[in-house]
């Protein structure tokens, strides 16, 4: 055993590489993986719930998308093959998710528009016409907060994010929460225990 988690930042875990199959949109995709990452051996089934439910992008979507913890990079994935014209950055922690999401990216032909970075490696001038995010939970809700404190904001006017977060998580009190910091949050879709919320400003 060792005291890796999927936000610890150098994971020493051996990777282990895997792939992940899964279908998103209408397409199948095949992604390489790897130990010491957030949900190594499959699709998260929140993530599942999140690209199923929520509005992908669609080909006339441009400018800039961010995935917040991206993991091994499968909504960064999405969202590039759905939005050949938007650029698609990717911030984790994990050096390892960050490493997975770039490959991830070439095989889905799209190593030009993803930029999988550390959160202090993001420009500060980038706003976002869509933000997307399987929020890490587990970091304590503190933690949690603080994250979309710093994330939300970059969002553009007219823009809108997709937080997926499972229902005995916290969802419905981190959406009163989103709702007290002046978002306005709808609840999209709830399946398998989850919810899907569309947050605009």
């Amino acid at each position: 055993m060792t005291g890796d988690h999927y936000f610890t930042a150098e994971p020493t875990a051996p990777a282990r590489p895997r792939e992940v199959e899964f279908t998103a949109g209408g397409r199948d995709y095949t992604l390489g993986s790897a130990a010491g990452v957030f949900s190594a051996d499959r699709l998260d089934p929140g993530t599942a719930v999140l690209l199923r439910k929520a509005e992908l992008p669609d080909a006339d979507v441009t400018g800039a998308l961010l995935d917040i913890g991206c993991g091994f990079g499968p909504i960064t994935c999405v969202l590039a093959a759905n939005a050949p014209k938007a650029t698609v950055w990717a911030v984790d922690v994990n050096e390892r998710a960050r490493a997975l999401t770039t490959a991830n990216a070439a095989r889905v032909d799209a190593a030009d528009r993803v930029h999988a970075v550390a959160p202090d490696e993001l420009p500060d001038d980038v706003t976002f016409t869509q933000i997307w995010s399987n929020p890490p939970i587990h970091i304590g809700k503190p933690e949690l907060h603080g994250l979309l404190l710093r994330w939300l904001p970059r969002l553009s006017p007219d823009g809108v994010a997709w937080l997926v977060v499972a229902r005995h998580l916290g969802g419905d009190s981190l959406h009163r929460w989103l709702v007290e910091q002046g978002w306005s949050v709808e609840r999209h879709a709830s399946q398998k225990g989850y919810r899907v919320l569309r947050v605009t400003r």
